[in-house]
């Protein structure tokens, strides 16, 4: 019997604006076959995402495949099936793990009865070995306490938690294809390489085909069996990994692989000087109610940060980082201890002063879905700052300015009057790090800045952020769990395990002598 294949055919679509079709994907042709693992790699905006979402048939409304175009699952044509054969087939025999897992989600619903839910209609368990199978998918993916997890809401857990709940809600149907869009972009290196190491092990046992959709060439060089490389909506070669990354095809190929930041050296030699104080946390103590008890994610967190210094802040997904971040910016309140900028007392501010706070603090938030208002356009959204702090421009200064803080982040004038979900994922991204400067912020609190753009565009982002930095003696805090961008930028290190500092110092001391087992474990876990 011969093996069923996943095979795209001249796949070309676009969006409809009016009479006129724009194409983003233009004639892609790929196998993917069982056992394989098929890395699509590209820039953010490349057609990546839009191909695989062709696939289950989960494009936006807007959008036109062409007439053309196949899709097919072994002789099955998945364009021409009914919208009740492909829920068959979507979740069953083909499984995705969707870029951003909180929108992925259902907001109102407890994880559990979303992947019970699949596990009911594509292999028919119910009761007890529903809940358990269910348990034993949550455990599979690294979730310690997977009871927790599934009487969880979404907003309850962290972005890797969520992250890997999405993917075993992907296994829960037993799919002989898996679509993995960004599987790891929320993830801490040592549960990267866990899961990484699971999708492998799935494919082997399993002979599952995965189509592989990452910027993250590392993790690619690592496991993916094949590289195919996409650049405007077209395929630019494909040739098998071990061979992509001795010598790409072509001169794009060549310098993707040279715009990764040097993981060996800082960039930017700065001088030994005093610095002037900017922030400072003392004692920080958050903690959450539930019926397990009191949960400390922050235990006692001390922090400072100078003019012109990087302080990167490392640790596993839950550990604490993005909970110590939102406190720094006053989005929520801590139990114990004190925060001070420029020396004055940030504990109980007043409203003008907690607003000259927020005009000097700025932040750029994980998942920049969530962040950016849907119903605004982007030039609005890049000048939001400028706007609630009273510096509202005249028309055409305003145009210029959105137009510049794009530029700055290599988005061009065409974006400014679009709306968040007309773009990648990336690109949001870039919009998020536009607006967190439109203010001139003295501190930057950077919460995995750079882990949706592409390789190319993130060592343009960090050198702007440094850039900046040298100018104007910006400090900022870097929330990363990439440790090419720490070694890339960071003055010094903190690590963070369940909500504690477990060691700190020299970024360039700590990266090659690291004291702590836990500091050892997570460099051991980033792929060569």
């Amino acid at each position: 019997m011969d093996e069923v294949v996943l095979r795209l055919d001249r796949l070309s679509l676009g969006f409809q604006d009016g009479a006129k079709l724009h194409l983003t994907v233009h004639d892609l042709s790929l196998t993917l076959w069982p056992g394989q693992m098929l890395a699509l790699v590209g820039e953010s905006g490349s057609g990546k995402s839009l191909s695989a979402l062709s696939i289950l048939q989960l494009l936006p409304s807007q959008a036109r495949v062409s007439q053309q175009s196949m899709i097919c699952l072994g002789s099955q044509d998945l364009l021409q099936l009914s919208a009740n054969r492909m829920q068959t087939i979507r979740g069953g025999r083909i499984g995705m793990i969707f870029q951003e897992a909180l929108d992925a989600f259902n907001p109102v619903r407890r994880l559990g009865d979303q992947i019970g839910e699949v596990l009911r209609l594509h292999q028919g368990l119910k009761g007890q070995v529903l809940y358990l199978r269910g348990l034993a998918l949550l455990e599979e993916v690294g979730l310690d306490d997977a009871g927790r997890c599934w009487d969880a809401f979404p907003h309850q857990l962290s972005g890797g938690m969520r992250q890997r709940a999405m993917i075993a809600m992907a296994l829960a149907g037993d799919p002989d294809f898996l679509i993995a869009d960004e599987p790891t972009t929320a993830l801490d290196v040592t549960l990267q390489a866990q899961v990484m190491a699971l999708l492998s092990q799935l494919k082997q046992v399993r002979n599952m085909g995965i189509l592989f959709i990452t910027h993250d060439l590392p993790l690619v060089a690592k496991y993916a069996d094949d590289v195919a490389l996409m650049r405007e909506g077209k395929l630019l070669e494909m040739q098998p990994a071990k061979a992509f990354f001795q010598l790409p095809e072509t001169e794009y190929g060549r310098n993707l692989l040279t715009a990764l930041p040097d993981s060996r050296v800082k960039r930017l030699a700065k001088p030994a000087k005093p610095r002037r104080g900017l922030l400072k946390a003392e004692n920080i103590q958050i903690q959450y109610g539930s019926s397990r008890g009191i949960v400390r994610a922050v235990d006692g967190v001390d922090l400072v940060l100078s003019a012109g210094e990087t302080l990167a802040v490392v640790g596993e997904s839950g550990s604490g980082k993005s909970t110590l971040a939102r406190a720094l910016m006053h989005l929520l309140p801590w139990h114990d201890g004190s925060i001070s900028f420029l020396g004055e007392s940030m504990r109980k501010p007043k409203r003008a002063q907690l607003q000259a706070y927020r005009q000097q603090v700025q932040m750029v938030f994980q998942d920049p879905y969530q962040s950016l208002n849907p119903r605004h356009l982007i030039r609005d959204i890049v000048l939001e700052g400028l706007d609630v702090h009273g510096k509202r421009l005249h028309r055409q200064k305003r145009d210029a300015r959105a137009l510049q803080l794009l530029m700055q982040v290599s988005l061009g004038e065409d974006y400014l009057m679009r709306y968040p979900h007309a773009l990648s994922g990336g690109q949001r991204q870039r919009v998020a790090i536009a607006r967190a400067l439109a203010l001139n912020p003295r501190v930057l609190i950077c919460d995995e800045p750079t882990s949706a753009l592409d390789v190319s565009l993130r060592k343009q982002v960090l050198d702007l952020l440094l850039d900046l930095q040298q100018q104007f003696g910006l400090g900022i805090i870097l929330i990363t769990h990439d440790f090419a961008v720490v070694r890339y930028m960071a003055d010094r290190v903190m690590v963070m395990k369940n909500g504690r500092v477990v060691e700190t110092g020299c970024a360039q001391t700590m990266l090659k002598q690291p004291q702590h087992e836990y500091t050892q474990a997570l460099l051991n876990a980033v792929p060569g």
